[in-house]
């Protein structure tokens, strides 16, 4: 059914740290909403209170009509042991609790219980809406082709990480809901499924807001983006689409800036015009009071007059000041200034691959040979399962190989994005977490190093395993530059991290000499950074694709 969301002076928060407040918003059938601001600005927490997973602070949340269905899909990286695939997309689907709901209402009715038939009615006028009664069907056939070789049956914790986003991905397309809120659908998908994902959103019909940082995906597909502003406190409304937001926002901040600049240059006169006219004044009255020798009455009255003259040219600046209309200085946008601290130079020969073959169940990548030299700068893509990641690790020494040789170079000093990311899920404060990777650095250049990247004092003392998967990020990328690497490993950098520090970091890898190993989807990233090799890998096989 066709269904509007209405949001009306949302405010959500963290204890005292205020997220967002007076929030209004319209989601109609048709609208594609994207959420965009910092890591830690609320997005997440907006999607979850529009949902009614989270209490608001002040102001509604309401969906008309009210029997409307209303669908949250976070993005899901740990897979439930005991959970099937079909489970876990009638979960996904919503169809497993209006089952249950069915299931509990036919009771009741069986029962005899009171008001049992209006409960009964509802329930399964939901599952309907919500595609129950076809979902084994759809769901057989949406896997053969977002999937395919996996298995309905199959427990998710038995797919790869590829899989597993397929997956994902199939759960969405089998949804029915009348308005969706989306959280990173975009993250770990493969171009096929982000063509498949960008299908979906541009045909549905019910309204949409998603939050991702996948910027080609935005210009695709939005009407619409609302700007979360921490740091100033505000929620921008903008009308258009991804790439209109981008020239108004830019248009936004010269104004700001400029109608800064001119009171500021005003105030400034103003103030200097002041001092001036109060000195003259100054000077007028000790003059005026001075004892001449020839007792010059009218000189005297004179040069008082002309004082209480420049002191009320004084107070009249003094009152062009005060009429002022005051304009706030724009902040400056916080940006991650990012150098990768080069390692001293490894051997000629980085790494190399001869005959090499890894064999993980029913998969195997190879025969692959493959050299990697110092200075290579490689780009590795192919759909999800095809072999990237267990590519990587071959290369890196991380599995065994099954068949062949390989090995890395003298001098190595490798700086991985998810390795340094993983040290910070305790749950210790994240300063002691980071001070305990780099233990000769003193505790005021680690808070200085993690101010840089945007992880302020309210940040630092938290639980690491309470920030943001993007604040983590950031955390893992200040680490690679305390250390200091000569080959850097970057599997999907990009997910998690927000908009600015995603065009930071393409700044950062554009100044970086070492070796370079990138796995990214990110189409506008792989258009940015500057790389001298392609490898594509399908079914297991890797070719240079140029």
């Amino acid at each position: 059914m066709s269904a509007t969301l209405v949001a009306r002076g949302l405010a959500a928060g963290h204890g005292p740290r205020v997220l967002f407040s007076g929030l209004d918003l319209v989601v109609a059938p048709g609208d594609v909403v994207g959420l965009v601001g910092a890591n830690g600005a609320g997005k997440s927490t907006l999607l979850r209170t529009l949902a009614g997973e989270l209490p608001a602070e002040s102001g509604s949340v309401t969906v008309s009509p009210p029997r409307a269905t209303l669908g949250y899909l976070p993005q899901e990286h740990e897979r439930r042991p005991g959970e099937t695939v079909r489970q876990a997309l009638a979960r996904r689907t919503g169809v497993a609790a209006a089952q249950a709901a069915l299931d509990a209402a036919t009771e009741a009715l069986a029962a005899g219980t009171d008001g049992a038939d209006d409960a009964y009615a509802d329930a399964l006028e939901r599952w309907l809406a919500l595609g129950g009664a076809d979902l084994d069907e759809r769901a057989g056939q949406v896997v053969a082709e977002v999937a395919p070789g996996v298995a309905l049956d199959v427990p998710t914790t038995a797919l790869s990480g590829g899989q597993a986003a397929r997956v994902g991905l199939a759960g969405l397309l089998l949804s029915r809901y009348d308005v969706l809120l989306l959280d990173e659908p975009t993250n770990d998908l493969d171009l096929a499924g982000l063509d498949q994902l960008e299908r979906f959103v541009a045909g549905a019909r019910g309204g949409i807001v998603v939050v991702s940082h996948d910027r080609e995906f935005l210009a695709r597909t939005v009407t619409r983006v609302v700007e979360l502003d921490l740091a100033q406190q505000l929620v921008r409304v903008h009308d258009g689409g991804y790439e209109a937001y981008l020239v108004e926002r830019e248009v936004a901040r010269r104004h700001a800036r400029e109608e800064y600049e001119e009171f500021a240059g005003t105030r400034a006169g103003l103030e200097a015009r002041a001092r001036t006219q109060r000195a003259w004044m100054a000077k007028g009255v000790r003059n005026a009071r001075m004892k001449r020798p020839d007792n010059d009455k009218i000189g005297r009255a004179f040069r008082t007059e002309t004082s209480e003259k420049q002191a009320a040219k004084a107070r009249q600046t003094e009152r062009r000041i005060e009429r002022l209309e005051v304009v706030e200085e724009p902040r400056k946008e916080w940006e991650l200034r990012m150098e990768i601290a080069a390692a001293p130079r490894a051997g000629a020969v980085v790494a190399t691959l001869a005959g090499a073959v890894v064999r993980r169940g029913g998969f195997t990548l190879g025969p692959v040979d493959l050299q990697v030299d110092w200075g290579d700068r490689v780009v590795i893509t192919g759909p999800n399962g095809s072999g990237k990641s267990t590519l990587l690790a071959a290369l890196l020494g991380r599995v065994p190989l099954d068949e062949g040789r390989g090995g890395l170079g003298p001098a190595v000093r490798i700086g991985e994005i998810d390795q340094a990311r993983g040290a910070f899920l305790g749950a210790e404060p994240l300063l002691h977490a980071f001070a305990a990777e780099v233990p000769d650095w003193p505790t005021a250049e680690v808070r200085t190093l993690l101010a840089k990247f945007g992880l302020t004092a309210e940040h630092v003392l938290r639980p690491a395993d309470s920030l943001s998967p993007g604040e983590r990020t950031r955390a893992g990328l200040a680490l690679l530059q305390a250390r200091g690497v000569n080959v850097l490993v970057l599997d999907e950098p990009t997910n998690h991290l927000d908009l600015p520090a995603i065009e930071q970091l393409e700044q950062a890898l554009a100044d970086y000499r070492g070796t370079l190993l990138l796995v990214t989807h990110d189409r506008r990233m792989l258009a940015a950074v500057q790389t001298t090799r392609r490898l594509a890998v399908e079914d297991g096989r890797v070719a240079a694709a140029w």
